[in-house]
């Protein structure tokens, strides 16, 4: 009997025991998981939250991501690097963003974005303030540091936004896309990069001089070299106009190195920023008769198309990462200006170590752009370039080549750097959407039985979709 008490109290207090494990157990219960996609973003290691914006259909969040400095070596420091989400929903695809400058804080929508009527990612590239280590480490500045970069806020948000990825930007936005694509294959589902400049052979830039012998019309061509020659016959004047343009404005020449250095750079950018960001329509406002124009008249064409501000130190500054890049591994172009004659250019195209702060160590690395233009050729895989016609940047372009597979190449008829799938020809417009549509997981059967039929998934939206050529003062992509 004495056994069996003892036996029936042990099982008592084994119950006991358990319940309470159990009940213990329940209090440490995880909470349930965050359903608004605030706090989803949030609870993502890394995120942290700068603003949210209102915008109506949309729920768009400024947000820094924690990044290696270095990701071969991610134990060797981290800097913050801002992004933003405009999010409509989990369900659908999404497109990632970058224009490879800073990112805008603004709500907007890129093409492919209204296209697929999806989420937007964008991402500021790195070394753009505010999205810069300190100190900076300028040899971790390079395109396959970038690449990762997106490869890792991809990894960070996939599992939240599960359905397909395209990459997209434009201009060095492109190039990007492009790069991103090179060294991480297997991320996206798409991609459609917008006038991306590929500088293959750094030294052979004839295909920029051929391009200003034809582009336009001849009487559109005269006009404006007629007036870029004649800043240069003014060379005089016109710098001591900007001598006191720049004591009114405190800017100075330090990075350049002279006053005369930065005149004649923004006056060899004028022909060209004129393609780059203009048509053949505006050569109305283009001075006619150079030689007879007045001193403000010239100097406010070129204001007005260079920027005189452009390569200040002022204007240089936001840019050092760029003009860093493209004397490391992006390339910069290099033309001739044969209606000018020797003696009036000093400088010529001046090379972009010229535009960096001399204390920033830089070295061509030739091989860079090759391995890109050898993989595109090759390796290319659901990817599409758009260009426009009258766009100088176009004259060097990405072509995937016979071991590529559905990847094409597209050129808009008149357009400039802005060109983009809407200004093509109706059926190479309708096939590029399809396409798109058919990347992001979301082209109809009709669409897929008959590509004419694809449209934008999305109303286009005048405040929210960006349309305007993304514009960068002076001469860069």
């Amino acid at each position: 009997m004495r056994k069996a008490l003892r036996w029936l109290l042990a099982l008592t207090v084994l119950i006991g025991t358990l319940g309470t494990a159990g009940t213990a157990g329940a209090a440490t219960t995880a909470p349930p998981a965050p359903t608004d996609i605030k706090d989803r973003l949030l609870a993502i290691p890394g995120i942290s939250l700068v603003e949210e914006k209102p915008y109506t259909g949309y729920r768009y969040f400024v947000l820094n991501f924690t990044q290696p400095v270095d990701h071969r070596h991610p134990d060797r420091g981290t800097f913050q690097q801002r992004i933003t989400v405009l999010h409509k929903d989990t369900s659908r695809p999404t497109v990632f963003y970058t224009g490879g400058y800073n990112v805008s804080t603004t709500p907007s929508r890129r093409e492919p974005t209204q296209i697929v009527d999806g989420n937007q990612v964008s991402l500021e590239y790195r070394f753009f303030t505010p999205s810069r280590p300190a100190p900076a480490d300028w040899s971790k500045l390079d395109i396959w540091q970038a690449a990762s970069d997106q490869h890792a806020v991809y990894q960070a948000l996939k599992p939240l936004y599960s359905a397909n990825w395209l990459a997209t930007g434009g201009s060095k936005g492109g190039m990007t896309a492009t790069y991103y694509e090179r060294f991480y294959p297997r991320d996206m589902d798409g991609v459609v990069a917008y006038v991306a400049p590929n500088d293959v052979v750094n030294d052979e830039d004839s295909a920029y001089d051929r391009f200003f012998e034809r582009v336009g019309t001849k009487e559109c061509r005269d006009k404006l070299n007629a007036v870029q020659r004649e800043a240069l016959v003014r060379r005089e004047p016109l710098e001591k106009k900007y001598a006191q343009y720049a004591a009114d404005n405190g800017y100075t020449f330090t990075t350049i190195g002279s006053l005369d250095k930065a005149y004649e750079a923004v006056v060899l950018d004028y022909v060209w920023g004129f393609w780059q960001y203009s048509g053949l329509a505006d050569c109305d406002s283009v001075p006619s008769g150079a030689a007879t124009a007045t001193d403000d008249a010239i100097w406010d064409s070129v204001d007005t198309i260079s920027g005189f501000s452009a390569y200040t130190d002022q204007g240089l500054e936001q840019y050092t990462p760029y003009y860093y890049q493209a004397g490391t591994q992006l390339g910069a172009p290099t033309i001739h200006f044969p209606h000018i004659e020797r003696k009036l250019i000093r400088y010529g195209y001046q090379p972009p170590r010229n535009f960096v702060p001399r204390s920033i160590p830089m070295r061509f690395q030739q091989g860079a752009m090759r391995d890109v233009d050898h993989w595109v050729r090759h390796d290319a895989r659901h990817m599409l370039w758009v260009y426009g016609q009258n766009d100088p940047w176009g004259s060097e372009r990405f072509r995937p080549g016979a071991g590529a597979r559905d990847a094409y190449v597209f050129t808009a008829p008149g357009m400039n750097h802005g060109a983009n799938v809407a200004g093509l020809v109706a059926d190479e417009r309708a096939f590029a959407t399809a396409r798109i549509l058919k990347w992001a997981g979301v082209a109809s059967p009709a669409v897929q039985a008959d590509p004419s039929a694809a449209e934008p998934l999305a109303r286009f939206d005048s405040r929210l979709d960006v349309r305007d050529v993304e514009r960068e003062p002076a001469l860069r992509p």
